[in-house]
């Protein structure tokens, strides 16, 4: 029996990214209560079959309702493109029709419209979300005057994630990406950073990024759209706890994440090990 008490935010991610995203939450909404669950031990998302990415998520929004999560965001580009649908339409009604999960890229998709004057977009994201093709469906639905060009960065999670952004090799792996892009449509004038990782790599995509085109990174967009989100649904801004506490679960080596989540956060926090089935 799921708890009916008031309970943190749920922030899902593979991984480290979906901190990106916890850091906007927590400077816009200081006031609740957030978990966040990085599945680790399983990471990378991106280069997985719909199926097993559908599967691992819907594990993990059961373990963060289990702890009495009412709202769960899937802070990874991966499964809010490969999952969010499903657990939506098919598990929600089942398990708790009042619970709620809500993804990262819609509220990425709501905003663009206003930040491209050539109406020329790009995306970088993993190979995952490019083949799902889910920013472009998303941004076509709400402007379908936008043209949208994605490439895939598969070099880039793991440049954040072994503390190499400021390598050389990362020089070469963004520039080699950007300039792919910019090839497939020189008039792009806005490109959405499609993985919460990205953010790190900030200083090596303003460098090789060609002058004038706007740097889409999700985290204030999100924080943004949640915030509106609770206000439009005080139901379920009532069930959210608001004493300022995060916490933070993994389900790989804890020491690891601690070491990993200070170079998102710039902060040490405490993470304890969880298990999903």
């Amino acid at each position: 029996m799921l708890s009916e008490k008031p309970g943190p935010i749920g922030i899902f991610d593979s991984g480290y990214g979906g901190l990106t995203v916890l850091h906007g939450f927590r400077r816009l909404l200081p006031q609740y209560d957030y978990l966040y669950l990085g599945d680790n031990a399983r990471a990378p998302y991106g280069t997985r079959s719909f199926g097993v990415v559908y599967e691992f998520t819907r594990q993990a929004v059961m373990k963060l309702f289990s702890m009495g999560c009412h709202l769960v965001i899937l802070g990874c580009n991966t499964a809010s493109a490969k999952a969010l649908r499903t657990i939506q339409q098919n598990d929600l009604p089942q398990i708790d029709a009042s619970r709620r999960v809500l993804g990262i890229i819609r509220p990425t998709a709501e905003v663009i419209g206003s930040l491209t004057d050539t109406r020329h977009v790009g995306v970088l994201a993993t190979e995952g979300t490019i083949r799902s093709e889910s920013y472009t469906l998303e941004i076509r639905k709400l402007f379908p005057d936008i043209k949208v060009t994605g490439v895939a960065c598969p070099f880039w999670v793991p440049l954040v994630e072994y503390n190499e952004c400021d390598s050389p090799g990362a020089d070469y792996f963004v520039k080699k990406r950007i300039d792919q892009l910019m090839s497939l449509d020189p008039r792009i004038d806005a490109i959405i950073l499609g993985c919460t990782h990205y953010p790190l790599l900030m200083p090596k995509i303003l460098k090789y990024a060609t002058p004038g085109v706007r740097i889409v990174s999700q985290g204030e967009y999100v924080a943004d759209s949640l915030r509106d989100y609770l206000s439009r649904h005080p139901d379920m801004d009532s069930k959210c706890a608001k004493g300022g506490r995060v916490e933070y679960l993994t389900t790989e080596d804890p020491d690891k994440f601690r070491e990993a989540a200070q170079m998102f956060l710039h902060e040490p926090v405490e993470v304890s090990r969880c298990v999903l089935p």
